[in-house]
């Protein structure tokens, strides 16, 4: 979590809370915002949604969130203030402009559920007097400084179940099996399913040296020893499945297809893990913004 504090000229108890999502959706978003709101309620804070990310917040598309908000939200994936990447963040401009749609909205804390480019975003509005509060949100698990990120351990069993399904297949077949996973440019989730369905080959952005050559060799040696099924997890960040299945292919003789699960695993009800862990977060973000003083510029 991230905590990004405004400079400090005045202080008063923080009144009015602004509340987004950011980037990529994740399952457990709705459940990290309506423990936000919930808490945030309960110590008599006003909470206002702020509708598709940064670009709602510097379109003013708000909505004031009550406990009726957020009912019946903990078990939905995707979420309900939706999201959006916003270029205009990324100019020096943006974070400028969005402390300034705060202040003009009585916004005096932000919490913002996202992941790193999210993270960076939050960092350069608290720099123009705005204190925000990030909640990592992203099943890449590829937020700095955080241990575990809100949606990764749905993302991780959906990927795992599909990659079940495509093993029955592949050993039918007799075939290797090329399946790609989410993560951009982080390996976890394939180093995680790799290991879950005992996968003879993971490639990981952080690790792979494009011998791909060592992979062919190590799967005709195999199968000179009978075996008949193989399954490779590839990372996003190593990509060229579809590629990588043709050259194998084309070495071995053996039939080689590729899979890529793509955006399925960024949807779905989220496990319990991510659902108690997003209620915690969400509940914890709003402790430091209302039992301390808000900054004023």
């Amino acid at each position: 979590m991230g905590i990004f504090k405004g400079k400090k000229t005045e202080e008063t108890k923080v009144k009015t809370i602004g509340v987004l999502t950011s980037g990529g959706d994740a399952p457990g978003m709705n459940a990290a915002v309506r423990a936000v709101v919930r808490t945030a309620v309960h110590a008599g804070c006003k909470v206002i949604g702020i509708r598709r990310g940064y670009s709602g917040l510097l379109e003013e598309d708000f909505t004031e969130m009550t406990t009726r908000s957020v009912a019946d939200i903990i078990q939905r994936g995707g979420t309900i203030l939706y999201t959006a990447r916003c270029a205009e963040m990324m100019r020096p401009e943006g974070p400028e402009k969005a402390a300034y749609i705060c202040r003009k909205n009585g916004i005096e804390a932000l919490v913002v559920i996202g992941g790193d480019g999210s993270y960076r975003g939050a960092y350069e509005i608290s720099k123009h007097g705005i204190n925000v509060v990030a909640i990592p949100g992203t099943i890449d698990l590829d937020v700095a400084s955080s241990d575990y990120t809100i949606g990764f351990d749905t993302a991780l069993n959906t990927a795992m179940e599909a990659i079940d399904r495509v093993r029955d297949t592949s050993a039918s077949h007799e075939r290797c099996s090329i399946i790609e996973v989410m993560g951009r440019k982080a390996g976890h989730i394939a180093l995680w399913c790799g290991i879950a369905n005992g996968a003879e080959e993971i490639l990981v952005p952080e690790r792979y040296d494009y011998e791909e050559q060592a992979i062919i060799d190590r799967i005709a040696e195999r199968k000179k020893l009978g075996k008949k099924l193989h399954i490779i997890i590839n990372a996003e960040g190593v990509g060229d499945s579809n590629g990588m299945a043709k050259r194998i292919e084309a070495a071995t003789g053996l039939e080689t297809r590729a899979t890529i699960i793509g955006y399925i695993q960024r949807g779905g009800s989220p496990t319990c893990r991510d659902r108690v862990f997003a209620s915690a977060m969400g509940a914890r973000a709003v402790e430091p913004i209302w039992t301390s003083p808000r900054r004023l510029r």
